[in-house]
């Protein structure tokens, strides 16, 4: 298949995909169409939001309708990596065997990975980066697609493991997810206590994903959309001296380079959802904010004067 009808072809499944999911979650569809995204890219994302806002729920009907298969695990303060990754116990022939933990499924979720000590966080982490783990000395391949969606909870930060900046980095977006509007928690509560009669139908394979991530690697960039995602991340680091004042004034720490192929990935994978051969400067803007949100840190000085990280990057752009 060449890759012009690739596009055409992905561009209705990515609306079809959309369609299904939204017989399931009601609302929040930029995380929807986020999470997607960074799927396609072959990213990873970690998701913030208070309890009750259906983060299982979303990472299993994405499961379900991408026909993937899908594990969650609770992050624990006394979660073990051997919990995760597996470890290797005697079989009744009293041989050593490796028994894979639940990260050997194409989608994870890894809820409050902020609750679990980091020795557990960098083996999920590692994973995650290497698409493989390593047990006594013998390496393992995690299944293809593999795709992890991490969730910290924004508020009870007592007790908790924030994730340091070299391991945030490691995540293709950051997503918020918001609390529904009254028309859609209406939607929700009548939807929820009532029976369900429909069923969700399966729209791609693992075939057809792989096959997606490959051409996104394939689309073509112009000269002056790679120099736009650059000289964007550039900017956000306080030490450039072609850097924005905001940026000197409230920016501790900028975004490193990993965040700009991830804006070239993000855009491409966009582009294509909406029918487009290669990406422009609106696809890179479109995905800005998730991938940069994470990777650039404040100061004391935008604390005391109420901005965020989102005010300084659509300063920006």
């Amino acid at each position: 298949m060449n890759d012009v009808l690739a596009v055409d072809q992905f561009q209705e499944k990515f609306a079809l995909l959309k369609k299904e999911i939204g017989k399931q979650i009601i609302g929040q569809h930029e995380v929807i169409h986020q999470t997607l995204i960074s799927l396609f890219c072959g990213g990873h994302c970690l998701l913030i939001g208070v309890p009750g806002l259906a983060k299982t729920k979303l990472v299993s009907t994405i499961s379900q309708v991408l026909d993937l298969s899908f594990k969650r695990i609770q992050f624990t303060p006394d979660l073990m990596p051997t919990d995760i990754v597996g470890t290797e116990i005697l079989d009744k022939d009293k041989q050593f065997i490796f028994s894979p933990g639940p990260m050997f499924a194409n989608m994870i979720l890894a809820d409050e990975i902020n609750r679990t000590p980091p020795k557990t966080q960098s083996a999920l982490l590692e994973a995650m980066q290497e698409k493989r783990i390593t047990v006594a000395g013998t390496t393992y391949t995690l299944p293809a697609p593999f795709f992890v969606m991490a969730t910290q909870n924004p508020i009870e930060q007592e007790g908790t493991y924030p994730l340091p900046e070299a391991q945030l980095d490691r995540f293709m977006f950051s997503l918020y997810l918001d609390y529904p509007n009254f028309e859609e928690e209406l939607h929700i509560v009548k939807s929820t206590t009532q029976p369900q009669d429909y069923e969700l139908n399966k729209i791609m394979n693992i075939e057809e994903i792989i096959e997606i991530q490959n051409l996104v690697q394939r689309i073509p960039v112009t000269d002056n959309v790679f120099e736009y995602a650059v000289r964007l991340v550039s900017n956000t680091r306080p030490n450039n001296p072609s850097a924005p004042e905001m940026v000197k004034k409230y920016i501790s720490w900028g975004a490193g380079p990993r965040a700009s192929q991830n804006l070239i990935l993000g855009a491409k994978c966009v582009a294509i959802s909406k029918g487009k051969y290669t990406p422009d400067i609106e696809d890179v803007k479109e995905v800005a904010i998730a991938v940069l949100d994470h990777r650039i840190f404040k100061n004391y000085q935008a604390e005391a004067d109420g901005v965020s990280v989102k005010d300084i990057i659509y300063s920006m752009m």
